[in-house]
């Protein structure tokens, strides 16, 4: 649907401008719930105009949990949903995304929607995950207590990218130094001593030669390095955004040894959280469990489809998370007591709480392993280098003595 830009003439606040989707210029009024005569003026533009991104909440999850904790606060409060929502609204600047967001819940509740699939129909904004829980929650009439449930889910969440995240900042960092001083060397000192040195030394090492003559092409061509480089920058993040090889490298990082265990344990702490999570907050077993497949991502994407279809004909959950390898042993042996005493949220909830101290000794191993071998890797490479540039004149002064 085309965005349209409104100035709306409000008793409270005067002229409002408001940015809002809506399928034609007549329905902007409707949209906005508003009267036609409110409407000073209206136009169409493009759906990124004004430098505003579209708002996800997938995208800004620390949105979606203050989203979730005050709502449950102003619903604990006695506030009705509608008068909650439009108080969130309120808050924000009337030209925000969030807050356009929030006016499209409004109406729809205003029109006789369940919230549920109001926020379902703006599923690229919040989600698959929260509108399943409030559907599961309105059944119950717990919707305040599976809000708080759903933003302590997302605070972990948070929580654990922000681990992972400052766990990979620093072999970045030296990754990233060490490729700019490699290309330093090849690209500003090396063509120096090419320069310098070509013709003089016939007898040197293979390696060298091939290094002078490398600094000699790279000295008649100066662009060359810069391209090489950006090109090397636009290829990765191409790799990055291309599932397939997204998919390869993961799957090469769950095979590297000490690694790839650490990395599925994780994993799978993240699942079970998630269905504990959708369990307890009265979403059906088989329905949890498709829902799962949008969070566990590919690398589990295969065998979650064969659990739920197994689970759907009767089979018991924890002999099919071992079937299927996605079974620690503290899960497997907590998921069978779930199962016999009712408690399996409970019981996923505490699988997933053993295994976050996976996260503390991932960082451990990347401390103690991976950071070393990156400073011994580029030691040798920028050591070599160097070593092999110097070669030549030690061979100069051995000529000239």
């Amino acid at each position: 649907m085309p965005w349209f830009i409104a100035r709306v003439h409000e008793s409270a606040r005067g002229v409002v401008r408001h940015r809002v989707q809506a399928p034609d210029a007549g329905a902007v009024a409707s949209v906005l719930g508003v009267s036609p005569w409110q409407l000073v003026s209206v136009h169409a533009v493009d759906g990124n105009a004004h430098g505003v991104r579209p708002w996800r909440w997938t995208r800004i999850s620390l949105s979606q949990r203050l989203f979730c904790q005050e709502l449950a606060v102003l619903l604990d409060a006695g506030i009705p949903l509608l008068d909650a929502l439009d108080t969130l609204r309120e808050k924000e600047p009337a030209d925000s995304a969030a807050a356009h967001a929030l006016l499209a819940l409004c109406n729809a509740l205003q029109q006789g929607r369940p919230l549920a699939d109001a926020l379902q129909a703006q599923s690229e904004v919040f989600g698959e995950l929260l509108p399943a829980v409030v559907a599961a929650s309105s059944r119950s009439g717990q919707l305040s207590a599976a809000l708080r449930e759903h933003a302590r889910h997302l605070h972990w969440a948070e929580g654990l990218r922000s681990k992972l995240v400052g766990a990979a900042i620093y072999p970045s960092l030296l990754l990233g130094v060490g490729v700019l001083v490699t290309a330093f060397l090849l690209a500003h000192v090396l063509p120096r001593f090419a320069g310098v040195l070509d013709g003089v030394a016939a007898d040197l090492p293979w390696g060298s030669r091939m290094l002078l003559a490398l600094g000699l092409w790279l000295d008649a061509r100066p662009w060359a390095m810069p391209v090489a480089l950006a090109c090397a920058a636009v290829a990765l993040a191409a790799a990055w955004r291309s599932p397939p090889l997204r998919l390869a490298a993961l799957g090469l990082a769950w095979r590297l040894p000490g690694l790839g265990e650490r990395l599925r344990v994780l994993s799978l702490a993240r699942c079970y959280r998630t269905l504990g999570m959708l369990l307890a907050a009265g979403v059906p077993l088989v329905p949890a469990l498709a829902l799962l497949r949008g969070v566990a991502g590919v690398r589990w994407a295969q065998a979650l489809d064969s659990l739920r279809s197994q689970v759907a004909a009767g089979q018991r959950l924890s002999d099919m998370l071992d079937a299927h390898g996605m079974a620690t042993p503290v899960a497997r042996r907590m998921v069978r007591v779930g199962e016999r005493t009712g408690e399996l949220a409970a019981m996923l909830e505490r699988a997933a709480a053993f295994h976050d101290e996976e996260l503390a000794r991932l960082s451990d191993f990347v401390a103690r392993s991976i950071n070393p071998v990156l400073m011994l890797v580029l030691g040798v490479v920028v050591g070599g280098i160097v070593v092999l540039m110097y070669l030549p004149i030690f061979s100069l002064l051995d000529s000239v003595q």
